[in-house]
């Protein structure tokens, strides 16, 4: 006789026709993830039902000030009477889906997570919201909005996405933006020597893309413009391509500095009670913005939950800025951004709440489960989103009190034909 050992009866990790000691398994598989969609998470705080494939919505146009100097008793002349300087805004809605499928035999046995389908729900949907979140953050053809149903866009890396209808993402529908251009190499292959920045114009009906090309040294871009055709040169600047246009550029990349957020803010909010108060930055930079952000005014400078990224800060427009990071827009070609927002402009528009496709039936011994979603961006007022670009962690340092050339921090300043 013999003392039994695990070398008689196995360790778990044997062939299985000799290795029988029953295997520990915890049912309780961690599914945590990082909660990291803070764009979506606003426009949901204040969602709304939509009725159809292109929700609109009102956007008033205030006249710039006029000189008054009426005369006594003068009478009232119709001519004088005010025009409805007002358009209507609009993005279309996006279907995103996931699909989950387990056979009857995966679903009877045990194993790790416990019944794969359930698994997978809470799993592919988080993953699911991380989709709605990269087109919500995205600057390039994909985050620009498209109402056909077999459009072909090309992102930034230069790979083809073929989908059916798109939503304008919230760079799209920025109404400020802040380059720091530089003398570079040409953009596209358009042979302007030292292009520097160029406004692409999705056409929604073809999704092709129309563009503007600026020699070095002219005028950076033109805010939510249109151009007629593909590869058309002539942009009509009168904001109603808000959602149809991104921007691709050569151009120096800096450390970010307050002196630059302080003057794209300063230019968004010019004419608007806009109060931009919200910060969203890639994960990349979030060390980068909580060590250069002036640690005399900040408050709850760290917070052990989220690292060592400021969660609020005492800015110097009279109310407090809060950062948010999202590491997702590093993975969408979105890392040398920041956004300066108001959330209390974003909405999500819902035409289809998250559920499941009930039409879709378990297929003999297998099932099959699709939730859809389907809604939009609405971005009420653009002028309360603004996009420092060209921020990096190895640009160069900006000097105390610099900012950047005038001519390109520009703010949106025509809509339907009336500039303000």
């Amino acid at each position: 006789m013999a003392t039994i050992t695990t070398s008689a009866i196995g360790n778990g990790t044997g062939s299985y026709r000799t290795d029988i000691v029953v295997k520990d398994l915890d049912l309780d598989v961690s599914n945590r993830v990082k909660d990291d969609t803070p764009v979506l998470n606003m426009c949901m705080a204040k969602k709304r039902k939509v009725v159809s494939t292109l929700p609109l919505w009102t956007n008033d146009v205030y006249r710039l000030p006029a000189s008054q100097a009426n005369q006594e008793g003068a009478a009232v002349d119709a001519a004088n009477a005010e025009s409805n300087t007002r358009a209507n805004m609009g993005n279309y809605t996006q279907i995103f889906s996931t699909v989950i499928g387990a056979t009857g035999t995966a679903r009877a046995v045990e194993q790790s997570g416990g019944d794969p389908q359930a698994y997978q729900e809470v799993k592919q949907l988080i993953e699911l919201m991380f989709d709605v979140e990269a087109q919500l953050v995205r600057n390039d053809q994909v985050g620009t909005k498209y109402s056909g149903q077999a459009g072909i866009a090309i992102t930034n890396p230069g790979t083809e996405i073929t989908g059916g209808r798109r939503m304008g993402s919230l760079n799209a529908f920025a109404a400020t933006h802040s380059f720091n251009a530089g003398v570079g190499a040409d953009i596209g292959n358009l042979a302007v020597a030292g292009s520097q920045i160029r406004t692409n114009f999705n056409l929604e009906a073809s999704d092709t893309v129309g563009y503007q090309q600026f020699a070095s040294g002219a005028f950076a871009y033109i805010i939510g413009g249109t151009a007629s055709a593909s590869g058309n040169t002539t942009v009509t600047n009168n904001g109603t391509g808000l959602g149809s246009s991104y921007y691709t550029y050569t151009a120096a990349l800096q450390q970010f500095a307050p002196s630059v957020y302080k003057q794209l803010v300063t230019t968004a909010e010019q004419r608007f009670n806009a109060k931009i108060r919200t910060v969203v930055c890639p994960t990349s930079l979030r060390t980068h913005l909580s060590d250069t952000f002036p640690t005399s005014r900040s408050i709850n400078r760290v917070n052990a939950e989220r690292g060592d990224t400021i969660a609020t800060y005492e800015g110097d427009f009279t109310y407090t800025y809060e950062i948010f990071d999202s590491w997702i827009m590093d993975q969408v070609g979105a890392s040398n951004q920041i956004y300066f927002l108001n959330e209390e402009v974003l909405q999500w528009g819902s035409l289809r709440d998250l559920g499941p496709n009930n039409e879709v039936f378990s297929n003999a011994d297998a099932s099959l489960d699709q939730f859809i979603m389907e809604g939009t961006l609405i971005v009420r007022n653009a002028a309360g989103v603004g996009v420092l670009h060209d921020i990096s962690l190895s640009g160069s340092a900006v000097a105390a009190g610099a900012v950047r050339p005038s001519v390109y921090v520009q703010r949106l300043n025509a809509w339907d034909a009336t500039t303000f």
